[in-house]
């Protein structure tokens, strides 16, 4: 069986920052891509006190999302945020599943790259269908169904979010992507166009700034910014060719002057939240 434990067990509070309550199943064996890793589970503030069930967001880039001390580029407070809407009435449970440093790139990308080699984004989508999922639905009180299930992300995060959406609709109902990196996936735009069904609800955003780190060179970063903002657009026309009404189904967002960055990624949360996951 495997063994959850409290987050915060056995660790000083200097230098954490989670709030509420997080589990941790240390060391998960991904068969389908051959490594461990820890999986992080956020539980609403009614759990410990209710026999309710609760929908579930499954998140990439684990350790950004709920400690500063094991962030790499900044946390999402994603566990501070979701404090805040369960006094609205939202209340979800959020699985982070880090990233494997080297390996991202690769595991978020379902298509392979001249650059950084074979995609394992399908082994990887595999892993959260197929181990991570069942972990959480055996572990915790959750509503299991598509409806009630999402995949979120940031970056390269929002790329394989859209790609688990698309190709796997019937488990993952709602799909958020945030600053998408369409341009590690362009296969994907064919792919979204040629699904038989994709997601029950879509939410992508974009900063008008996305070239964070290239501030040395304003050309650069101009320039950066408009192919990346193309592109996400162009992902959004797609959906609206699709089928997809706005305010319905697809929520759209372009934040003016925001850079690619987890403090953008968590500005804007609230409000994926609770497009996603409204009654």
């Amino acid at each position: 069986m495997t063994a959850w434990q409290d987050y915060m067990a056995n660790k000083s509070r200097r230098g954490h920052t989670v709030v509420g309550s997080v589990q941790v199943c240390k060391k998960l064996y991904s068969p389908q891509l051959g490594n461990r890793r820890d999986i992080l589970v956020y539980l609403p503030p009614s759990y410990a006190g209710s026999g309710r069930r609760y929908p579930v967001l499954y998140m990439h880039d684990g350790q950004n999302l709920f400690d500063r001390a094991t962030s790499y580029a900044g946390e999402w407070q994603v566990d501070e945020t979701l404090e805040a809407l369960s006094r609205e009435g939202l209340e979800v449970i959020v699985a982070g599943v880090p990233n494997m440093g080297v390996q991202r790139m690769a595991e978020y990308n379902p298509y392979d790259d001249p650059h950084e080699g074979p995609g394992r984004g399908a082994a990887y989508t595999a892993f959260l269908v197929e181990t991570v999922k069942p972990l959480v639905d055996a572990a915790f009180r959750t509503l299991p169904g598509p409806a009630h299930t999402g995949v979120l992300g940031s970056s390269m995060g929002g790329l394989i979010s859209l790609y688990a959406g698309f190709s796997r609709p019937e488990v993952f109902g709602l799909a958020g992507a945030m600053s998408p990196a369409l341009g590690p996936g362009r296969p994907l735009y064919a792919f979204v166009e040629q699904a038989p069904a994709g997601p029950h609800k879509v939410y992508m955003d974009v900063g008008t700034r996305e070239g964070a780190g290239l501030e040395e060179n304003v050309h650069l970063v101009g320039a950066f910014s408009r192919v990346y903002l193309a592109l996400v657009r162009r992902m959004r026309d797609l959906l609206l060719r699709r089928g997809y009404c706005p305010g319905e189904n697809l929520r759209y967002v372009e934040e003016r002057r925001a850079f690619h960055h987890e403090s953008a990624w968590a500005r804007r949360l609230p409000a994926a939240l609770r497009f996603l996951f409204a009654a």
